[in-house]
């Protein structure tokens, strides 16, 4: 039966392509009618009233009467949102709002995730990754077999209870079809609870069991960590021997080039396919459609109009901004986004750089905040987890996790970089591990190479070794363990060298 429904849905997928195809070869046309949807939208909320939206006539109109945004100048609109007031950033009532830190901060962002938001970006983001999947394999069965989702967990918000909190994924699994989750393991109760360390658990004793599993989709770091529970239950040698039906992990929130070699030993050979996605709270953006790139092509329907500030206008007061069809190639951008939940000219904290025009396709560069440029080195997160993938294979080491900050001139003290990594085994010989990291960097970056030059003005890399779990249990030490929380990679400050350094030193004085 699941094969006949199985090639129902390749059919269904076909009849989707014709209008995903169209709307990507028509970008420009289908953004500034999406602008235009937007616009008229948005014109009965207070936000529209107070920027005289009805007087709007084209983009150029858009870009002088509504102010760039980030979330504490929309904060104020969302509260009210959140204790249940009507059209104040997007017509009607919204109930639902993602909660979201992207980094261990301790403040959290509460994301608008509105009806047409819900299912015209982030569902219909869905569709049209699994379009691309179907694409790309003539075996592919998701609705023969079943898929894993490691979803959030989803609570009342404290001061009104008919507004629900939580990862978008909750929201995304609350509101799935029932027949959805027949292809699902291991259902609701499980992926909805809030207690991580026992989701995983769970997780892993029914997942063990299952060898029918052909999907999953989640952030490299506690994927992982499942998997590796999931071995220990089996005693099995890698996860294929434990579902050997598996054709492809979807990831997206960090860089999974640190974790491939790991992914490598799970599923060895070449029957399991690596797909990336682009999503947050704020939407869903892209998704590869071609398993031979590492690029992904940018939805450009589903209710986000997008804007683009080049990087180095970040900060500045009045910054460059440009509509898609003024981007150019090799260029690293931050992202502007205007939603179908009343996020307006909103900076998410992305940079992005475009691989192709036609259609348009983009790579994730970092984060605007997750950059190290103290001393004009100009290092990316794309620079460090590149670096550090390729010498771990060098070497013949996987690591799990890293943050980087910067070492301040203090004197006679020249700066630098400091690392924590995690490794799973680490390097036999330390020294040669980081000379080689350093070189790479330098191979990657012309600005670092320039500061290194001869020890001018950056001292070579200082590299501490981690043993293993000690980010997961710092995390904990914050209150920020699971779900959406990641190990911030890069930073301008010392905050979270300084935190993870004062937490193992404390933990060895404990031991």
């Amino acid at each position: 039966m699941k094969k006949v429904i199985n090639r129902v849905f390749k059919t269904y997928y076909n009849i989707r392509g014709a209008r995903l195809n169209y709307s990507i070869s028509n970008a420009e046309k289908v953004q500034l009618a999406l602008l235009d949807y937007l616009i008229d939208s948005g014109s009965i909320t207070e936000f529209g009233k107070l920027h005289n939206f009805e007087e709007i006539e084209n983009y150029d109109d858009f870009k002088n009467q509504v102010p760039i945004s980030n979330y504490s100048d929309l904060f104020p609109f969302i509260e009210r949102m959140m204790n249940g007031e009507r059209d104040v950033l997007w017509p009607g009532r919204i109930n639902w709002f993602s909660k979201s830190s992207g980094t261990t901060n301790a403040k959290s962002k509460f994301i608008p995730i509105s009806h047409e938001n819900l299912e015209n970006c982030h569902i219909k983001g869905n569709w049209n990754t699994m379009n691309f999947f179907y694409d790309q394999r003539e075996d592919a069965k998701q609705f023969e077999c079943r898929s894993i989702v490691m979803g959030g967990s989803l609570h009342p918000y404290k001061h009104n209870n008919e507004t629900l909190v939580g990862d978008v994924s909750a929201i995304m699994l609350k509101n799935m079809p029932n027949f959805a989750w027949a292809f699902m393991s291991p259902g609701m109760e499980v992926c909805l609870m809030e207690n991580f360390e026992e989701k995983i658990e769970r997780m892993a004793q029914i997942t063990s069991k299952q060898r029918d599993i052909v999907m999953i989709g989640g952030v490299p770091t506690w994927t992982v960590v499942l998997f590796k529970r999931i071995l220990e239950i089996t005693g099995a040698k890698n996860m294929l021997e434990v579902w050997p039906e598996f054709q492809v992990y979807i990831h997206g929130g960090v860089s999974f080039l640190p974790y491939a070699e790991q992914f490598k030993a799970f599923f060895p050979g070449d029957q399991v396919d690596y797909l990336e996605v682009y999503n947050a709270s704020e939407g869903f953006f892209a998704a590869q459609n071609d398993f031979s790139t590492k690029d992904m092509a940018l939805f450009v329907d589903s209710g986000i109009f997008y804007e683009f500030m080049p990087k180095e206008d970040v900060g500045l007061a009045k910054p460059r901004v440009f509509r898609l069809g003024e981007v150019e190639l090799g260029k690293d951008y931050a992202i502007l986004i205007t939603t179908n939940s009343g996020l307006w000219r909103y900076t998410i904290g992305d940079c992005v750089r475009f691989t192709s025009l036609h259609p348009y396709k983009i790579k994730i560069t970092g984060r605007t905040k997750q950059y190290i440029n103290v001393f004009g080195e100009e290092l990316m997160v794309e620079n460090t987890d590149r670096a550090l993938s390729e010498i771990c294979l060098k070497h013949g080491v996987s690591a799990r996790d890293y943050t980087v900050g910067p070492i301040f001139l203090d004197g006679d003290q020249k700066g630098g970089h400091e690392w924590f990594v995690e490794f799973d085994h680490g390097p036999k010989d330390l020294k040669s591990f980081v000379e080689d990291l350093d070189q790479r960097l330098q191979e990657l970056n012309s600005d670092y190479e320039a500061k290194r030059f001869k020890n001018m003005a950056l001292e070579c890399l200082k590299l501490h070794s981690l043993p293993e779990g000690t980010f997961n249990e710092w995390l904990r030490a914050k209150g920020k363990f699971g779900g959406q929380h990641k190990v911030p990679r890069l930073s301008n400050s010392r905050e979270y060298v300084e935190s993870i350094s004062s937490y193992v030193i404390g933990e060895e004085l404990n031991g």
